[in-house]
């Protein structure tokens, strides 16, 4: 059930866009007729109540795509990232929509700057009203308001992780009342405050059969809602669908949704971003060379041996952040291996690493020639860190789910703690990637990268 105070800033959020589209627009229009007109002469001015009723019936198109795209899911608490990436892709369509509709009415547009300048301030307009409605919500939930009280149910380590996470995020909007490893006591504690709970969330990994069922029953004959926090290793899966043979209902546990038109879209998405990258780095790999070569003797660029796809072995590129043939040492270094879990090598004061190399691997910059993995096919952009052949061979059964896909320069791991993260961690964030991939889902972590690379917080 959606909180009084979350409904209506739901219901204000559609208003809120319109008007950020409108403010956009209105920008725009005297962007280009007033403050440009110096630098680029006006041939032919648009009348500016005319352009104006376009844009009311315009952006009134742009708020049924924001609808399309999610941008109106009720009962969803979104971060603001997740918000941008779908406010990036519903401008775009629009922007895309105005090009097409001018195109086939066959009418001269007078100003192609409009067009470009209105698909990026609708971008940053919007973005600005709804991070000013999620400080409304903060502020609101930080007073004590509105916040949903819960019960977990468990006392696993996910349990304390859940509820240290809750406390000290109150931007969720939860507030937890208790947390009980009993059924018994916890339906006691409903009984005692019976209006007070909303929701229950169940984290015991080893509950039995009978004590679900009753949670269950409890939580729907109390218009409580209940959820599972189950351990990704756990669960079955996420990405399941079904079908029928003979007229009985079939359950299929799918490998990815990465495939058949997900697959060359993916590709596409890769190819495009991946020779942009290229062609606007170039000067820069120019530089990078010079130094690495002035800083110690070796090549500029490194093949590491990678395991990708269907365990396929490929050359990785990287720019040269070891000292020449610093793999032959590896071995004597591996009783200082920080990991004391899984297959990875971490060791935070390598001796290995050259100066410039320090760098080089603060900022993420050697990964930079794994572009052309990418053009190649070997790599895409988003998707799990590929692996040394000694590390695959040391995989447990669950980890070859890793295979599945290619690996990817940036993945959920690197964006979520990077060299931080233990393999197990790791791994099922990479894997949870795999079964839940859509291309919103790589835009977000592309655009999440982004401030992750240039804070360098786990970097190795």
């Amino acid at each position: 059930m959606i909180k009084k105070f979350d409904l209506i800033l739901s219901v204000i959020t559609i208003p809120v866009d319109y008007l950020m589209l409108i403010l956009s627009g209105v920008f725009v229009y005297y962007l280009r007729f007033s403050a440009l007109v110096e630098l680029r002469p006006v041939i032919f001015e648009i009348p500016f109540i005319k352009y104006f009723y376009s844009l009311i019936i315009l952006f009134f198109g742009w708020i049924i795509i924001f609808s399309m795209t999610g941008l109106y899911n009720m009962g969803k608490r979104r971060h603001f990232s997740k918000e941008f990436s779908k406010i990036f892709l519903s401008s775009s369509m629009g922007i895309m929509m105005v090009v097409l509709f001018i195109f086939f009415k066959r009418e001269y547009f007078s100003s192609r700057f409009i067009i470009l300048a209105g698909w990026i301030t609708s971008i940053f307009f919007v973005s600005i009203g709804r991070i000013l409605l999620h400080w409304i919500r903060l502020g609101y939930y930080k007073k004590g308001k509105g916040l949903e009280p819960i019960l977990i149910h468990g006392s696993s380590e996910l349990s304390d992780k859940i509820l240290n996470f809750i406390k000290k995020n109150p931007g969720h909007g939860y507030k937890i009342l208790g947390k009980y490893d009993n059924v018994e006591k916890l339906i006691n504690q409903w009984k005692s405050s019976p209006r007070a709970i909303t929701q229950i969330i169940q984290t015991d990994p080893d509950i039995s059969k009978k004590d679900v069922l009753r949670l269950i029953g409890f939580c729907r004959a109390n218009q409580i809602l209940f959820k599972y926090a189950a351990d990704i290793f756990d669960a079955l899966s996420s990405n399941i669908k079904t079908e029928t043979i003979a007229g009985i209902p079939i359950i299929v546990v799918q490998k990815t949704s990465l495939d058949g038109w997900g697959r060359v879209s993916k590709r596409f998405f890769d190819l495009i971003l991946a020779l942009s990258g290229i062609t606007f780095c170039l000067p820069l790999f120019l530089i990078l060379s010079i130094i690495i070569k002035i800083d110690s003797p070796g090549p500029v660029f490194v093949k590491l041996k990678r395991i990708g796809q269907r365990g396929e072995l490929f050359e990785l590129y990287k720019f040269r952040s070891m000292v020449k043939n610093a793999h032959q040492n590896k071995q004597a270094l591996a009783r200082y291996n920080e990991r004391q879990t899984g297959p990875l090598f971490k060791m935070s004061a390598d001796p290995r690493i050259t100066k410039f190399g320090k760098f080089l691997r603060k900022f993420s910059i050697d990964e930079l020639p794994q572009l052309f993995n990418v053009i190649q096919g070997k790599m895409s952009l988003i998707g799990p860190r590929p692996h040394e052949p000694e590390e695959v061979s040391r995989y447990k059964n669950y980890h070859k789910q890793l295979l599945a896909i290619k690996p990817g320069i940036t993945g959920m791991a690197q964006i979520s703690g990077r060299a931080e993260l233990s393999f197990d961690e790791e791994a099922k964030l990479d894997i949870y990637y795999i079964e839940n991939w859509s291309l919103l889902f790589d835009l977000q972590i592309f655009l999440k990268t982004i401030p992750v690379v240039l804070s360098h917080k786990g970097a190795c």
